[in-house]
């Protein structure tokens, strides 16, 4: 297999002429360079004009590899070929570099470019790949790959700091010998015509090589530079240093075809200290997804796509398929726009006790949460569970937004922020089963999609049924996410390594024992009268997040129940259900049936309730009833369960219920008072997971 490496950009603040004198310094030896013994020369030829300068060299390297593999391999030394490429018009050197050395076993392919800078003339850039295959060492073909990737790292990480000490060098010469700038082709043949020279061909600018100059590829030498603007067109290359990015996690340059390469600077200053490995594994990705997905989607910021590399322990592969997934779903569901157009209902915003809060001491936004006063069911009850999802992600939109604020306010990287979380008030109450399961949901979206987002988690005053919670939920969360969590118990928060380690003093929040007052609402506990069923909740023209909702609803008439088939596939497994009557009331019974189920039909008119009884089947020979009639009140929240003794169909059933007193002619013209409307759950667990 192929593996290809690529850095970023690095800039030199000096000009081409002298990185390219302080270049040549390291031939025939390098003192800084103590794996570099020596080169000769092989070939040395320029064109008439003296324009282009082509060399190649042997080049004699002391390999840093284990004793017992160069043993094997019975070397002390490996020689590569380099081949150097100079064009002084153009103001570009192209460098290959290819192993001689055991040239059948091992394929490695290097490739640099020196070029001026896009957009300061004075400047120089560089850029390098590489490539490497090795397809069989003695058995050692692992060893080999980490020992040359390895060298490819350091040569990145001391390429830059040997040349700097050259170009120093070059300078001080020069200003003793009192010298001037060394001046550029351009200058010094004012009266060249370029258009005699230059030919543009499918948009790429190309020098002819005479025949004099041997080529290490075509007939003609591409000497195009990342600088380059091509003639005739509107097309170049810039850095990302020097382009704007839209805030939020996609949204691509602010620049009108603009294509940004990565370079040093930028990095240091937007995504952090990176090893030269995870700089090519980010720009690899990239490129990758430009290709790919430029047209389709809005690209993701580096930031962002960084996050998806960490998440995958920088595995490329992996985190394409991670991130693709995540952009095909932001696109679907218009997530880039949460922030602009979704408001949440007001019952949300009145019982949501959450809110952003400062930021910590190492200036990462802060998110507050007082998880022990949600009233989980009745938030899902009340506002449903699409409505709580949109909530969470755009405090995740919102998450971003602040950290790319906090990198342009502090002038250094930040990717991802700190939640303080209160556990005081949590209870048995919060582990209601339907809203672990909807909170296992949404953990498994925030997962998917905003990965290393969590810097750090604090949570404090935890109960003592929070490690029940903790079993359900953690093996839910990564890993590289459970390691950031923080937990403290009973008061010590407050003490040295509690949230004075991680919040400055006067940020701390007043409820938590702080001086700063934090603005966010109390939470607590729903009003039954607030609850509705999801056709109230949810708009008919919204794309929904939940594709399949933990909670359902149907409404009811005399003669159009509903029903829930539920095939149970062992004896002794649990069925457990879980309803409100919003409207009306209802009958409901729970019913094992002994002949084959059919398939469903549906009622007439608006209501489109499942029907599996059929009129014909006979109670006591096709079906019986395994629970009694339960009457249910409006208002009243049911819960309950039932061991089943065999395997087979069985089904939940709701029946509209009306006392005699109700068929009078008063209730004529009050159609709603004939419906009734529930919302219900079921589940079936283990005997074993019952509890």
């Amino acid at each position: 297999m192929v593996q290809t490496y690529q850095s970023p950009v690095r800039v030199y603040k000096y000009p081409f002429e002298i990185v390219m004198a302080a270049y040549e310094k390291r031939f025939p030896t390098c003192k800084m360079i103590p794996i570099f013994l020596g080169s000769e020369i092989l070939v040395d030829k320029k064109s008439p004009d003296g324009a282009i300068h082509f060399v190649e060299r042997r080049c004699k390297l002391n390999v840093d590899a284990p004793y017992l593999l160069k043993k094997i391999a019975g070397v002390d030394h490996v020689y590569f070929i380099q081949t150097n490429n100079v064009n002084w018009r153009e103001r570009t050197l192209k460098i290959e570099a290819r192993n001689e050395s055991f040239s059948s076993r091992v394929h490695i392919l290097e490739g640099c470019v020196y070029s001026v800078h896009p957009e300061n003339p004075n400047w120089t850039c560089f850029e390098q790949t590489a490539n490497l295959e090795v397809k069989s060492f003695f058995g050692f073909e692992n060893t080999v790959e980490k020992v040359a990737v390895k060298q490819y790292a350091n040569n990145i990480k001391k390429g830059k700091e040997i040349l700097i000490y050259y170009i120093n060098e070059v300078l001080e010469e020069r200003e003793k010998a009192g010298e001037g700038p060394i001046l550029t082709w351009s200058q010094t043949h004012p009266e060249e015509d370029l258009q005699k020279v230059c030919t543009e061909l499918n948009g790429t600018l190309r020098v002819s090589t005479p025949d004099t100059v041997p080529s290490t590829s075509n007939q003609e030498t591409t000497l195009l530079s990342p600088s380059t603007e091509t003639i005739g067109s509107q097309t170049r290359t810039r850095l990302a240093s020097s382009v704007k990015e839209n805030g939020g996690a996609t949204g691509g340059y602010d620049d009108d075809g603009a294509v940004s390469k990565v370079d040093e600077e930028y990095i240091a200053r937007f995504l952090g200290d990176l090893s030269p490995l995870q700089e090519s594994k980010l720009i690899e990705l990239r490129e990758w997804l430009s290709d790919t997905h430029k047209e389709k989607v809005k690209m993701p910021h580096d930031a962002h796509l960084l996050r998806f590399l960490r998440a995958r322990d920088f595995n490329t592969e992996k985190a394409h398929e991670m991130i693709t997934a995540s952009l095909a779903w932001r696109k679907q569901l218009k997530v880039d726009q949460i922030l602009r157009t979704w408001e949440p209902p007001e019952l949300l915003t009145n019982y949501w006790p959450g809110g952003w809060h400062y930021s910590d001491i190492d200036s990462r936004p802060v998110y507050v949460l007082k998880l022990g006063q949600i009233d989980v069911k009745g938030l899902m009850k009340a506002v449903g569970e699409e409505n709580i999802l949109r909530h969470i992600l755009s405090i995740n939109e919102e998450g971003i937004r602040r950290t790319e604020e906090a990198t342009r306010k502090t002038g250094r990287p930040i990717s991802d922020w700190t939640s303080v979380v209160d556990l005081e008030g949590l209870s048995m109450r919060h582990l209601w089963r339907p809203g672990i399961k909807a909170l296992l949901r949404i953990i498994e979206v925030v997962e998917a999609n905003y990965p290393e987002t969590m810097g750090k988690l604090l949570i404090v005053r935890a109960p003592r049924v929070f490690p029940i919670i903790w079993t359900l939920i953690s093996p839910f969360i990564d890993e590289n996410t459970r390691q950031k969590f923080l937990i403290y118990g009973g008061k010590n928060y407050l003490d040295h390594g509690g949230l004075p380690d991680h919040l400055e003093e006067q940020y701390i929040p007043d409820f938590l024992g702080g001086d700063c007052f934090c603005d966010i609402p109390d939470g607590g506990i729903i009003p039954k009268v607030c609850y509705r069923s999801l056709d109230d909740i949810l708009s008919p023209d919204e794309h929904l997040l939940c594709s399949d909702t933990v909670y359902k609803s149907a409404t009811l008439m005399k003669g159009q129940p509903a029903e829930v088939l539920v095939k149970i596939s062992a004896a002794q497994e649990v069925l457990t259900w879980d309803f409100d009557v919003l409207r009306g009331d209802v009958i409901f019974s729970v019913l094992f049936v002994n002949k084959p189920i059919h398939h469903p039909k549906e009622t007439p008119g608006l209501l489109g309730n499942t029907i599996y009884m059929d009129k014909t089947m006979v109670s006591g020979v096709d079906y019986r009833i395994i629970e009694s009639s339960l009457v249910c009140k409006a208002g009243e929240s049911i819960q309950g369960s039932h061991v089943c003794q065999y395997h087979g169909n069985y089904i939940l059933q709701w029946k509209y219920y009306s006392p005699m007193a109700a068929a009078t002619a008063s209730t004529k013209g009050h159609h709603h008072q004939n419906k009734s409307k529930v919302m219900f759950f079921h589940e079936v667990l283990d005997s074993d997971n019952f509890r």
